[in-house]
């Protein structure tokens, strides 16, 4: 049996980097997989659902991005 799991804090605090990624993909960017391991894309934002991956690797702001971002404007 494999009991991997990931731990994750109560609450998710951005980095300047992890902004910088949503605001682009806000802006409409194109952002592969490729691209985001080159420019050392954090992982959290997937792992926390404020991006996505499609099957061809692209990847997009969530709702829930996008919240983010309007929490950190403020």
């Amino acid at each position: 049996m494999n009991m991997t799991s990931t731990y994750h804090a109560p609450t998710f605090d951005p980095t300047v980097d992890e902004l910088e990624t949503l605001k682009r993909l806000e802006m409409g960017s194109n952002i592969t997989v490729p691209e985001a391991i080159k420019d050392h894309v954090s992982g959290r934002l997937l792992e926390w659902g404020f991006i996505t991956k499609s099957a061809v690797g692209q990847l997009a702001i969530t709702p829930m991005g996008l919240q983010l971002i309007r929490r950190q404007d403020n």
